[in-house]
């Protein structure tokens, strides 16, 4: 192998649904509050370590292109355009690899789907957020971002499923530090036979999470962490706060177990909303010299 590592930035906001982004940060507009996952993923590029592989973008528009409610899915077709442009990008580099910063949880669709096409039966994909992301078109909220593990496990909207060249088995799914779901989505995780994990399982010991990895076969992984699993009562990092969740030294002891005991192939920050840089970009708006 040639150890390629492709560093994925994916600054897509449209899949999170408008209602969430209202109820959750009010103290912006709200074209700048959807758009504040943007942010977070060129923060991360920038306070991250330099990459020394390749880095690439997943051209993400920043208008009000294709928005409208379509089938279930808020954002469709622009949902539908930034995940084909994905896969573009992906297949261009041809990675072992795959690190991707967001951007909302939608952005691991596309890296997870194109891992599994590569490593097949001997990849595991573990899903570290508060929430489990199992939605459908037919759930209450529309935003996709909580229909990412439901696209993965291969349900869901057929024209978005068709654009992934493959889909996991939910017996190598798994969901870790679950504790916050809407009560039409939560049954998706038993009715599809997907293992999960609430914060108390794993507060001392990763082991549990261990066990399953262990049981599955596969040796290599794909961690999705979506920033709202740790404890909002800690700090906020996502666009909500999540009491009761894993704290960061719990998260740091997970993510290093996992690293220790099998290959990670696929990582992906998600949901990072930098709240006091978005403040900053409001009050230099109109500075002289700083452009429109």
């Amino acid at each position: 192998m040639s150890d390629t590592t492709l560093r994925l930035l994916w600054p897509q906001w449209q899949g999170a649904g408008t209602s969430s982004v209202r109820e959750l940060a009010p103290e912006f507009p709200f074209d700048v509050a959807r758009r504040g996952y943007a942010v977070g993923s060129a923060v991360l590029e920038a306070v991250l370590p330099a990459h020394e592989g390749p880095t690439d973008s997943v051209p993400v528009a920043m208008n009000d292109f294709g928005l409208d409610l379509r089938d279930g899915i808020e954002a469709k077709e622009a949902v539908i355009a930034q995940l084909a442009a994905a896969f573009d990008v992906i297949r261009r580099h041809d990675a072992d690899r795959i690190v991707t910063l967001g951007g909302e949880c939608e952005v691991s669709v596309a890296p997870f789907a194109a891992l599994a096409e590569r490593y097949g039966d001997d990849l595991a994909n573990v899903w570290i957020d508060s929430h489990p992301d199992i939605g459908t078109p037919s759930s209450a909220y529309p935003g996709f971002h909580a229909m990412a593990v439901s696209a993965l496990t291969g349900h869901g909207d057929p024209g978005i499923l068709r654009l992934l060249p493959a889909t996991v088995d939910p017996a190598r799914v798994t969901l870790a530090g679950l504790h916050a779901w809407t009560d039409d989505d939560i049954g998706n995780v038993a009715d599809r036979g997907i293992r999960s994990f609430a914060p108390d399982d794993l507060r001392t010991t990763s082991q549990p999470l261990l066990d399953w990895l262990a049981a599955t076969g596969c040796s290599r992984a794909a961690v999705h962490f979506d920033v709202d699993t740790v404890d909002g009562d800690e700090i906020v990092f996502g666009l909500g706060a999540e009491p009761g969740g894993l704290t960061t030294t719990q998260v740091r002891r997970i993510i290093a177990d996992l690293h220790a005991t099998t290959d990670v192939v696929g990582l992906t920050i998600a949901e990072f909303i930098r709240r006091q840089v978005i403040h900053l970009q409001q009050l230099l708006r109109g500075f002289p010299l700083l452009g429109p």
